[in-house]
């Protein structure tokens, strides 16, 4: 017998998406192609975008699902399982994900209440730069339990780290297993401890298989990991195309109630020493938003990085005054 809560999730939601720039309308895009949302309601700053994006999506619904789409405002967040936070300015060539923390924090602090004042029941998931201080605001500005309140975090991170590794062994992403955790920035870590191909650890899976795992070129792929969005942002101007799917990925976790393990960014407390602040760990994602963070058997290099990234993101946690 079903519960009320995998009932719920059966039927199809109102999504809406606070900030249509590249990668709010690519999610709505992407949301619509997936047929997961009855209705999804744009909402931004700049009314006539958000009304463009409305026409132009509904214009694909002949060839998608039969979905509501509008422009709205505010309230029309009322009713909605969860709403996207993705306004606010990118990353430009040269800056770090941390130098939008000023602005940024700014408009949380205007919109935040707002979303919360209509969606007292819904989840928020946070995309806008620097994510993890950013979902620690949403979380402090809006009242909401944590459980509700999370970010895309490292969820990017970890699938350019799997298609990396993947590129180098020779197997499909999706067999490769590695995680990135932390910062979704400059200070994230990768677990190679944990990360493994067929269940075997990189360096077993190299031995039994006659293959190089030279640690120069394991530490030159984290790198291109890491520095990714810097790469792309400097030949396009953003990034859009892959949040927008790990974005979709969370949103199906939730709307499913899939329990899905993914890497997003929550509040953290008691963790290696880590307490008050959001970053990203595996985490199993439900109806209900964040339904536990999983406990990883780290190495202590690992741990050490850990608790540095946590050092980071709770310095600008701290300047921003949310207490």
């Amino acid at each position: 017998m079903s519960s009320p809560l995998v009932e719920q999730s059966q039927h199809l939601a109102r999504v809406a998406v606070v900030g249509v720039g590249n990668v709010g309308s690519t999610f709505a895009y992407a949301l619509l192609l997936s047929g997961l949302a009855a209705e999804i309601v744009l909402i931004d700053a700049n009314r006539a975008k958000a009304e463009g994006e409305a026409m132009d999506l509904n214009h694909a619904v002949p060839f998608a699902h039969p979905t509501r789409i509008w422009a709205g405002d505010y309230s029309d967040c009322a009713g909605a399982a969860m709403t996207v936070l993705a306004a606010g300015i990118g990353q430009k060539p040269g800056q770090s994900r941390l130098d939008c923390i000023e602005a940024n924090a700014r408009l949380w602090r205007e919109i935040v209440p707002e979303i919360a004042q209509y969606s007292a029941n819904g989840i928020l998931l946070v995309a806008t730069n620097p994510v993890d201080v950013l979902t620690y605001a949403a979380w402090k500005l809006s009242g909401l339990p944590s459980a509700r309140v999370l970010g895309s975090g490292t969820i990017l991170d970890t699938a350019r780290f799997r298609f990396l590794l993947s590129q180098h062994f020779g197997v499909d992403a999706r067999s490769v297993h590695a995680y990135i955790i932390g910062e979704h920035g400059d200070s994230e870590v990768p677990v190679w401890s944990l990360a493994n191909i067929a269940g075997m650890r990189l360096p077993d899976y190299c031995r039994l298989n006659g293959i190089a795992c030279d640690p120069s070129q394991m530490e030159r792929i984290f790198e291109a990991t890491r520095d990714a969005a810097y790469r792309i942002i400097k030949r396009k101007g953003a990034t859009y195309y892959a949040v927008a799917a790990g974005l979709m990925q969370i949103t199906k976790a939730i709307l499913r109630h899939q329990n899905t393990v993914l890497s997003v960014s929550s509040l953290i407390q008691d963790y290696c020493g880590i307490s008050n602040v959001c970053l990203s760990l595996p985490t199993v994602v439900d109806r209900g938003g964040i339904q536990r963070v999983l406990r990883l058997e780290l190495d202590e290099t690992e741990i050490s990085k850990l608790r540095h990234s946590a050092g980071v993101l709770q310095k600008t946690i701290s300047a921003l005054a949310l207490a």
